[in-house]
């Protein structure tokens, strides 16, 4: 098993930053291939970011690419998210998750994380 717990979210202006911290704790962190994604009421939870268990791989989805960047420390058990240039569009609950089978990170679907966190509200004001 592993937990995860997020935190960094709140409330920034357009064009702001924001960077989201994941912390890991349970079994071996760097076994995971680590994602973030976002949900807003009433749509599907949404892929943003992943990365492979070593670090040296990531993924990002086309609305976020340019703009965010993933990160993880595997000696503090962590993955980042750093949002810069935020939207009013990126407004949304965000969950960090784990896949315990693959270290790619390059799956983009949630059905392929077995663990999440219980997700931190980022809201971008106009």
């Amino acid at each position: 098993q592993v937990q995860l717990v997020e935190s960094g979210g709140g409330l920034v202006q357009a064009g702001g930053s924001l960077r989201l911290s994941c912390a890991a704790s349970g079994r071996s962190f760097s076994g995971y291939a680590m994602g973030w994604f976002r949900q807003v009421p009433g749509k599907e939870r949404e892929f943003v970011a992943a990365i492979s268990c070593s670090g040296d791989t990531t993924y990002y989805a086309d609305s976020v690419k340019g703009r965010f960047t993933i990160s993880r420390d595997n000696a503090k058990k962590t993955v980042d998210l750093q949002m810069n240039s935020l939207k009013p569009e990126d407004t949304a609950v965000y969950y960090c998750a784990a896949d315990s089978r693959y270290c790619s990170g390059s799956s983009f679907s949630k059905m392929a994380y077995n663990y999440w966190g219980q997700g931190t509200q980022v809201t971008v004001s106009s």
